[in-house]
């Protein structure tokens, strides 16, 4: 199982005994909408941190892979620079 789809079970049910939990106590409407509010902005905050976290992730392992790419594309041409002028082919 990976890690997202636990992180998302995870998230669902603290969401779901959250929301139970504020719903079934004894308490006024507004003191109860008041506390949903206060749990949307904390998941929402929680989410925000967890999707720039990933983000992060994302964008750094893609430039690694762009600098991989491009010392690999150098070498290369490198290489090949090198064999056409061993056979004779170069320009000069």
């Amino acid at each position: 199982m990976n890690s997202a789809k636990v992180l998302l079970g995870i998230l669902a049910g603290a969401s779901a005994g959250a929301l139970l939990g504020i719903l079934l106590a004894p308490q006024t409407g507004q003191d109860t909408r008041k506390k949903i509010k206060k749990s949307g902005k904390k998941y929402a905050k929680d989410l925000t941190h967890k999707f720039e976290q990933t983000l992060n992730g994302v964008t750094e392992k893609f430039n690694e892979v762009k600098d991989e790419v491009s010392e690999f594309a150098q070498q290369t041409k490198i290489k090949a620079e090198k064999l056409k002028k061993d056979n004779g082919l170069g320009t000069n």
